[in-house]
């Protein structure tokens, strides 16, 4: 009997003391998962670079009717361009954004070169632009780091030189050609590390015409009209300020 009451006691030692054991052992919370939640409100500034087209490149003489001085497609090429961009964002809905953004962008070379074909020859040389600028809104849509936008509204650029020369001799001519056109365009932009996102952008901007004939008086009045436009590949790069990074949710 006696050596069941110090077996019994012994074994109620041991399991006091392993009780105790597990209490005093620090608890651990499971960990609790964080999802990043994007928000691209705020505002922003960044650079780019990219090329422009020539669109359209087609010439019409106007005066005199039928044409005496049929002209060749534009010799105008690609171009590079760089510059920068400055905006603001708001994200609302969850997953919607609009803004406003500011760009301008400078040219490399916009020279564009008309020559008739007949042997007299008429030739007009134009530099379009110097630079292009634009105030866009945009519409996007949010998943994630990915922004996915469209983008419209006014474009601006210099009013540069035209050289207009028949047979050789430089002649007098009036000039119309406007510097304000529309724009519109679209891109994805990706944020890739706290406060800075990538970008790559298609932009369209319209001049309308220009216009220009010989002035009053001539024996034979002359009259050209062609149309503006450049088509734009742009990539770049934003630094948000307003954006310290991820949202965090906790599931």
């Amino acid at each position: 009997m006696k050596k069941f009451l110090l077996a019994t006691t012994i074994l109620g030692a041991a399991i006091a003391s392993a009780s105790a054991a597990d209490m005093s052992r620090p608890y651990t919370k499971a960990p609790i998962y964080v999802a990043p939640v994007y928000n691209w409100t705020g505002f922003y500034v960044g650079a780019h670079i990219g090329a422009a087209f020539g669109g359209s490149d087609t010439v019409e003489q106007v005066l005199p009717a039928p044409a005496l001085f049929p002209l060749s497609a534009s010799s105008r090429d690609a171009t590079f361009l760089g510059g920068g961009q400055i905006g603001a964002d708001y994200q609302f809905a969850p997953n919607w954004l609009i803004g406003v953004e500011g760009q301008i962008s400078g040219l490399a070379s916009s020279d564009r070169t008309f020559t008739s074909t007949f042997s007299g020859g008429v030739v007009i040389n134009d530099r379009s632009s110097d630079w292009l600028a634009s105030v866009t809104g945009r519409l996007g849509y949010v998943s994630g780091p990915l922004l996915i936008y469209g983008k419209g509204g006014v474009a601006f650029r210099d009013d540069s030189d035209i050289s207009f020369t028949v047979a050789n001799l430089a002649t007098p001519f009036i000039i119309n050609r406007e510097t304000t056109g529309w724009t519109v365009g679209g891109g994805l932009e990706y944020m890739f590390a706290q406060n800075w996102s990538a970008k790559i952008e298609y932009q369209y901007y319209d001049f309308d015409r220009t216009n220009f004939s010989t002035v009053a008086g001539s024996t034979t009045p002359v009259a050209f009209s062609y149309k503006e436009d450049l088509h734009t590949v742009k990539v770049g790069v934003n630094y948000h300020f307003n954006w310290g990074g991820p949202v965090v949710a906790k599931y």
